[in-house]
């Protein structure tokens, strides 16, 4: 009679077969490849872009506003280089500022004065009967410019045995005495726009394309209206030209939003890193409006004027201090970035990780029985 073959009882593989060569847990390939798949791949990326940013954040702001410093500050002269006692005293400025004046000549006062509502010089020269000069400033044009001017001419008097006379021709409104309300508005527009965007990214990622521009439109409108109401009718610090500016916060908003939904098509989720970089950490301290652009490190005063936040600050202020002396310039870098971005994003929209399927179309009616 056979028997059936006894079972013989398993015995564990070796340390070295369970773990592989050298008593190691599974591959580290296997490993990497889990983590890569992983939520904590990109929160520990994030971790160290946060570090980075928040080091940038304050490093840019403090390189630009920590030490303000005169650069190439255009100065109205009439009739000072040609009077002895006048031309000391350009000259003692030019000492006490380093050499930064940029000097124009202009016939008279008033056409110094226009030159001023031009935004063409922050301050006007002129020697008055007596040897006596007269210097006047713009707080409008520039509050930390003219605290600078304003500060060295009675000094510079002093040493060179002028008399000077110093008035603020075009000053601040009373609400906003150190001139950084437009500055603060225009930043909110900057910010509230970009992260509008990424909101509707988050909340409203089925807008198709036409859809996603038409209400980043629609929330920049109502956002700019309301920082205009806020800032004018509730707070009354500054007495905006209301359409205007209203205008040009939602242009503003409009830009920001789509810069970073440009990016958002080029770059996925990481697209908050360009976005960051460009309008936080390089175009609001370069914006000329917590400290001018005479005053901001000389590549970043350049550089300013041709980002949306400097636009908008340009804009905003000839708004509010020089009205009737608009320029288009700020208006067409604000447009520029706009008609860009929403390019961008327009043809690369197949890209862009929003948008939602059309449902299939039905071809013909439904097929009756046989």
């Amino acid at each position: 009679m056979s028997h059936p073959e006894q079972q013989q009882p398993e015995r564990p593989e070796p340390a070295e077969h369970q773990h592989g060569a050298h008593g190691r847990t599974p591959a580290r390939g296997e490993r990497w490849a889990s983590f890569k798949e992983s939520p904590f791949l990109p929160a520990t990326v994030l971790v160290f872009i946060l570090a980075a940013a928040a080091g940038l954040f304050a490093g840019s702001y403090t390189y630009s506003m920590a030490d303000p410093t005169p650069h190439r500050v255009p100065m109205a002269v009439v009739g000072a280089q040609d009077a002895p006692r006048g031309k000391e005293f350009l000259d003692g400025m030019e000492k006490a500022l380093n050499a930064s004046l940029e000097v124009h000549a202009y016939d008279s006062v008033a056409a110094a004065r226009d030159g001023v509502e031009e935004q063409k010089v922050f301050a006007i020269l002129a020697v008055a009967p007596g040897d006596r000069v007269l210097f006047d400033v713009s707080g409008a044009s520039g509050a930390s410019v003219a605290q600078v001017l304003a500060e060295a001419a009675p000094k510079v008097g002093a040493e060179v045995g002028v008399p000077v006379t110093v008035k603020d021709i075009k000053p601040l409104q009373e609400g906003d005495p150190r001139g950084l309300a437009i500055f603060y508005i225009s930043l909110a527009a900057v910010i509230i726009g970009f992260v509008g965007a990424i909101q509707l990214s988050v909340h409203a990622r089925g807008l198709n394309p036409a859809e996603r521009i038409a209400f980043t439109v629609l929330y920049a409108l109502l956002g700019g209206f309301v920082i205009a109401a806020v800032v004018d009718w509730w707070l009354g610090a500054v007495d905006l030209p209301f359409v205007e500016s209203w205008l040009i916060l939602a242009l503003t908003m409009f830009t920001s939003g789509m810069v970073f939904t440009m990016f958002n098509t080029l770059f996925g989720r990481w697209a908050m890193i360009p976005t960051w970089g460009l309008m936080v950490l390089l175009g609001n301290p370069s914006s000329g409006g917590a400290v001018s652009w005479p005053l901001l490190p000389s590549v970043l005063g350049h550089i300013g004027r041709w980002l949306p936040p400097g636009a908008s600050v340009n804009a905003q202020h000839t708004a509010v201090y020089f009205g009737g002396h608009q320029h288009a310039f700020p208006f067409l870098v604000l447009a520029g970035w706009a008609v860009l971005a929403s390019a961008v994003f327009w043809v690369w929209r197949h890209r862009h990780p929003g948008g939602r399927e059309r449902p299939a179309a039905h071809a013909g009616a439904a097929p009756g029985p046989a």
